[in-house]
């Protein structure tokens, strides 16, 4: 467990010192210590649970502490906040363990030889204190959103279902198998995962997709190994249901990595006809044919592309063009819950980067083709907003209707949103827009 609680500090100290995104540090760090399925697992937990409750560990810690936490050694401050948040939210955990265990860090970890001292003089205030704890003052607060973001989701959903969806944000997500029904059937990789001892459940209103728990290392199982299923949010299948690729389509996928939609498209075209899967990172390029060559995908090509750059032997060749474009992340607060704190100055650019990726890959859609526009997240103005001034230029698109699996009711504007505390899955935006057969861009 020591192991564990250190693997957690040293992610929690790279997110804030170094900028460093906590899943892809806790990966290597998890298989660098070496550590089994239940201290992995613990170490996730730990790190996560700081991550999505940092600003209010911080409330109630600030009020115990007589040094300011911004103050404090990186590291000791980390500490605190894992001690308080195994006391305040691990129930297995006990009292004394949790202080016990992050004095004895901070003995190894701090500069200042009285930082020990003060974890163990403020986590003890904490336990004694705990059950008398005050009310934070709201709910950016109490669910650890900075309050520019807040006021975002406020905005759109108004305060009473903006604050639903803070509190979703701090949920565990459901591990979606997206079944390649190429090779097998749901009810048959069901029975086969369930027979390894993973927990597995028909999703409730996807077909072809399983929700797993108590999994261990996916990579490990061997209906995973035969390529039988791939991992996909709900969301992200929805939008290629949406786009409806068919046998003998000609598709490209313009920002692909790290492949889902390109195998959900290849999938549900029988693997017949051409997906060319792009992606403007070299190495991405290798982990999209890696997942093709797992699920038998044959009709898959990958490309290295800019999608801002014109290729021009992709004009009006394509039946299909999914631009799932970067953005802010916003939508998958609880898959990466560090994403809330980045700086949001830089995402002020983002609409004029994702306008031109739409406008170049728009022009490789055959008349009469369809351009999905995709997301995962929840500002208005990378999503509606990026689609409708794109419209305006583009005279030659309009957004078709569409039907999908959950009553999703507007997806009868051709636009789609799906909301984490709605629909339990990624928060992603969707927009299928179908281009004129004579018209010109």
């Amino acid at each position: 467990m020591s192991t564990a609680r250190n693997v957690a500090l040293d992610a929690l100290v790279a997110c804030e010192r170094q900028g460093a995104w906590s899943d892809g540090y806790l990966k290597k760090a998890i298989k660098a210590a070496e550590l089994d399925g239940r201290d992995a697992a613990l170490a996730t937990r730990l790190c996560f649970g700081v991550l999505q409750n940092r600003m209010l560990l911080d409330f109630y810690l600030s009020q115990l502490c007589t040094t300011r936490l911004e103050k404090l050694e990186a590291p000791i401050r980390n500490l605190l906040r894992l001690g308080a948040y195994q006391i305040l939210y691990l129930d297995r955990v006990p009292d004394h363990a949790a202080v016990s265990e992050t004095v004895s860090l901070a003995r190894k970890k701090a500069k200042n030889p009285r930082a020990a001292g003060l974890v163990n003089g403020v986590l003890r205030s904490l336990v004694r204190q705990k059950d008398s704890l005050p009310e934070p003052p709201d709910p950016a607060t109490r669910y650890s959103h900075p309050q520019w973001l807040a006021d975002e989701f406020a905005g759109r959903l108004g305060r009473e279902e903006a604050e639903a969806l803070l509190e979703a944000d701090n949920g565990e997500p459901p591990t979606c198998a997206q079944v390649n029904t190429l090779k097998t059937t749901a009810e048959a990789l069901a029975a086969a995962l369930k027979s390894q001892g993973v927990e597995v459940q028909p999703h409730p209103w996807l077909p072809d997709c399983l929700l797993l728990r108590h999994t261990g290392s996916l990579e490990g199982l061997e209906e995973f190994q035969q390529g039988l299923f791939y991992i996909q949010d709900a969301a992200a299948r929805l939008a290629v249901t949406a786009a409806d690729p068919r046998p003998g389509m000609r598709v490209l996928d313009a920002c692909a990595a790290p492949g889902g939609k390109s195998f959900a498209a290849a999938i549900a075209m029988g693997d017949r006809g051409e997906v060319v899967s792009c992606d403007i990172h070299p190495h991405k390029e290798k982990l999209i044919q890696a997942g093709a060559a797992r699920l038998g995908l044959t009709c898959i090509r990958t490309e290295v592309l800019d999608g801002k750059s014109c290729k021009e032997e992709f004009l009006d060749s394509f039946d299909l063009v999914v631009a799932d474009v970067p953005c802010s992340g916003l939508g998958i607060i609880r898959k990466k819950p560090d994403i809330r704190y980045k700086d949001p100055k830089p995402l002020e650019n983002l609409p004029q980067v994702q306008a031109a990726i739409l406008d170049n890959v728009a022009r490789y859609v055959r008349p009469g083709g369809v351009l999905l526009y995709a997301t995962c997240t929840l500002l208005e103005r990378e999503n509606e907003g990026v689609v409708r001034g794109f419209l305006d230029r583009c005279k030659d698109f309009t957004p078709e209707r569409f039907q999908l699996p959950g009553g999703f009711e507007d997806a009868e504007t051709g636009m789609v949103t799906c909301w984490p505390h709605r629909h339990d899955t990624d928060g992603f935006f969707f927009a299928k827009l179908r281009r004129t057969k004579d018209g010109d861009i």
